[in-house]
């Protein structure tokens, strides 16, 4: 069984904590099951189910920490396993920067479960296979995916009395497809809660439409082009950009957020005024679970606000040290937008390159989140309000800071999933000023 009930969650975790003596015990209690379906060349290649339900028991006494997990739940395997992480703590060395467990918190759920997406059977995956293929086999084009969805469920406790259980449900569909020639690509993407919402037979046309416009692409010289880049090209940049936005980076001098001289960023204007980026666990449109993994409660809160930065993450280590309040990380990021589609950005754009994809990227100067990646699958010239032709793919050295102060306009947010990070993320297509290209790249 990989999906306990609150009650049964907790009954294995009462016992463990009771079991522990050490000076204090925290126990993770986790289980999910896992469907996926792979296509590729127009088959499905492979298929299954994972199901898994592990326990993390992590002890202290003083400032040595051990941590063992286990797969097993009978009173002789949770005996074992707490045993094992006393044993290691004995024997690490001392934390200097060791912080007790959480007091006893209250949670407010969030609504990160859904019926339709825990009810998937393997037959609702071939269908999206199929329906993602039958399409393609008809216009000639090859077609190849992914779709993993899943249900689970978090629990934990400590020795302080602190409890937490709730459900969650994921689902994330991708298709890539290409002309029979291999000269023409196009790409689809869906990251969703609930799989009432997805239509596969829809949402490929969008990767056909762009597979069949971008098999005679041309080659412009790289420098700097006004861009439109659609969520997901965004979002893989964003992302990246986010990972600096704790504030013990930033106060040591190891973030684009530190000031010269010492300090940081917070409160500073360091976006085009349009950027805000908030965080809530309780956004229905990507909601996460009410706690981070420390177990401390997440709370809505601005990071970016009118382009100043707002809040900066602390972690209780470094809340403590500097007299701030730690708070849960943020599970989701949503950046405001307008109302425009990509199509209307594109029909107000007098020159200009779509970007669908951004991939390969990798970082180049953290001082300046200067990264470098490539476009993918569909990059089109733009003039007059027209893709006139599509082009050949570019390598970009970009930075998102200095990509969100050349801002001409947003559209409207949509939920994509960061690359770079576990962030479920509401991201606007945005037409960019300046975005540099700094040569050709042989991708498709």
């Amino acid at each position: 069984m990989s999906i306990f009930t609150e009650a049964q969650a907790k009954a294995i975790l009462d016992k463990v904590i009771k079991l522990s003596k050490a000076d204090e015990c925290t126990a993770g209690l986790g289980g999910s099951v896992q469907g996926n379906i792979r296509f590729a060349l127009n088959n499905v290649s492979t298929s299954g189910i994972v199901d898994n339900t592990e326990l993390v028991v992590t002890v202290a006494f003083g400032k040595r920490v051990g941590t063992a997990s286990i797969n097993a739940f009978d009173d002789a395997s949770l005996e074992r396993v707490v045993r094992r992480a006393e044993d290691l703590a004995r024997l690490a060395p001392e934390n200097p920067e060791f912080v007790p467990a959480v007091q006893k918190q209250t949670y407010k759920p969030t609504p990160t479960f859904s019926e339709s997406t825990a009810a998937i059977t393997p037959e609702f995956r071939a269908k999206v296979a199929a329906d993602s293929i039958g399409p393609c086999k008809q216009d000639k084009l090859v077609a190849a995916g992914f779709l993993e969805d899943g249900h689970s469920f978090e629990a934990f406790a400590n020795s302080n009395g602190n409890f937490g259980y709730q459900r969650g449900a994921s689902f994330d569909y991708t298709c890539t497809v290409r002309t029979e020639d291999g000269r023409g690509s196009g790409w689809v993407g869906r990251n969703l809660k609930d799989a009432s919402d997805f239509k596969a037979d829809e949402d490929v046309r969008i990767a056909m439409r762009k597979a069949s416009a971008s098999s005679e692409a041309k080659a412009l010289e790289p420098g700097k082009y006004t861009v439109i880049l659609e969520p997901a090209a965004a979002a893989g940049l964003i992302s990246f950009m986010m990972q600096y936005f704790d504030a013990r980076q930033a106060d040591e001098g190891r973030s684009f957020l530190s000031k010269k001289g010492g300090g940081n960023k917070l409160g500073e204007q360091v976006y085009d005024p349009r950027v805000n980026i908030t965080a809530n666990p309780w956004d229905p449109r990507a909601p996460v679970m009410p706690w981070d993994n420390e177990g401390l409660p997440r709370e809505k809160m601005p990071i970016v606000e009118n382009g100043k930065i707002a809040n900066l993450q602390y972690s209780r280590y470094w809340a403590q040290k500097n007299g701030k309040r730690a708070v849960g990380d943020p599970g989701n990021l949503l950046m405001a937008g307008g109302d425009k589609s990509i199509g209307e950005l594109v029909r107000t754009t007098e020159k200009g390159i779509l970007v669908t994809r951004t991939w390969y990227i990798r970082m180049v100067d953290p001082q300046t989140v200067l990264l470098t990646g490539l476009t993918r699958d569909g990059t089109f010239y733009i003039e007059n309000g027209q893709i006139k032709y599509p082009v050949k793919n570019f390598r970009f050295n970009e930075s998102p800071v200095i990509m969100l102060n050349n801002i001409d306009e947003l559209g409207r947010p949509v939920r994509v999933a960061g690359d770079e990070s576990s962030f479920v993320m509401m991201i606007p297509p945005m037409r960019l000023r300046d975005f540099t290209f700094t040569s050709l790249s042989d991708a498709v």
